[in-house]
């Protein structure tokens, strides 16, 4: 990546920033990589707030993985609870990803993985239908004991808009590059120390420009 020795020592800093303000982080693990596979499906798209009780929704109502892989969308929707264009693409991923874990395994796991080395598990999740870079290094980093960082659509726009990243580096070259800068000890809490800031800012934004387009809205109004 670009004036990579610049962008290193922000990301440090950063780093140091954030453990300082939120000290404790809870390690998430998986003893089963298809239940990473799913939480990293769910979560990718909406917050980590919203996630936690759709992923209890889920674990509630299906019997197991097998049972939510067969569901039709319209029920799994119907369990996340909201129709929307979010829940719609949650749901359909899921049914895509469990049906291609199963015609790969014959089951809906992914303990086969935990036989393999490191780089050609990461391949074959890679190859399952409806598999993003996020959600191969969130089971990676959770399950597989493998060194990475997921990147939400947020937590990049975080780092681009505080230009603690090149602007035209794509997500696999900023999720490599964090690599290099976090060390493997350190990756799932700086994963979650980073998602929690840029989901905190996108919030503190959207008040923001809600409250700016209400006074607008108020002023047209006198007028």
């Amino acid at each position: 990546m670009k004036n990579s020795t610049q962008y290193s020592q922000k990301i440090k800093k950063l780093y140091r920033s954030l453990r300082r303000g939120h000290p404790s982080v809870q390690q998430a693990t998986y003893d089963e990589p298809a239940d990473a596979v799913v939480y990293g499906v769910i979560s990718e798209n909406i917050t980590t707030a919203a996630a936690q009780p759709a992923i209890k929704k889920c674990t509630d109502y299906f019997i197991d993985l097998n049972d939510l892989r067969v569901s039709p969308v319209e029920e799994i929707v119907e369990v996340l609870g909201e129709d929307t264009p979010a829940t719609r693409d949650i749901a359909s991923a899921l049914t895509r990803i469990l049906a291609a874990i199963f015609d790969k395994y014959n089951a809906a796991s992914l303990r086969a993985l935990k036989k393999i080395g490191k780089r050609p598990a990461k391949q074959a999740l890679g190859e399952l239908d409806g598999a993003t870079h996020f959600v191969v290094n969130y089971c990676m980093l959770t399950s597989l004991q493998g060194h990475a960082i997921p990147l939400t659509k947020t937590m990049i726009e975080y780092l681009r808009s505080n230009e603690l990243v090149d602007p035209e580096a794509d997500e696999q070259q900023i999720g490599g590059f964090l690599t290099r800068q976090i060390s493997a000890k350190n990756d799932y809490e700086f994963y979650a120390l980073l998602r929690r800031e840029s989901e905190s800012a996108m919030a503190k934004s959207k008040k923001k420009a809600k409250r700016k387009t209400t006074r607008k809205a108020r002023a047209k109004k006198k007028t």
